[in-house]
């Protein structure tokens, strides 16, 4: 990993900013927390990259509130695959 920012998806849309909190400070302190509104999905940003790196390993996969989590290290927002634009 290369920075302290997780990508967290497939969260239930009732998930809230402090369960969430409660979760991830298990593994580390947690320095910003943003839900995407009813998309299911928000980053959380930790302390260190270390700690990101542990909160990945043990909570990737993890059932929470009834849905299995998918943690991956956030990627910046120019990073996306893929494309589609048409050449004219």
């Amino acid at each position: 990993m290369h920075g302290s920012k997780l990508f967290v998806g497939n969260l239930s849309y009732s998930v809230t900013q402090e369960q969430l909190k409660e979760l991830f400070s298990q593994h580390g302190t947690v320095v910003d927390i943003r839900i995407i509104g009813d998309k299911g999905f928000g980053f959380i940003e930790m302390s260190s990259q270390a700690e990101a790196e542990n909160a990945k390993n043990a909570l990737d996969g993890f059932n929470f509130d009834g849905r299995n989590m998918r943690v991956d290290e956030a990627r910046a927002r120019g990073d996306k695959k893929g494309g589609g634009g048409r050449r004219y």
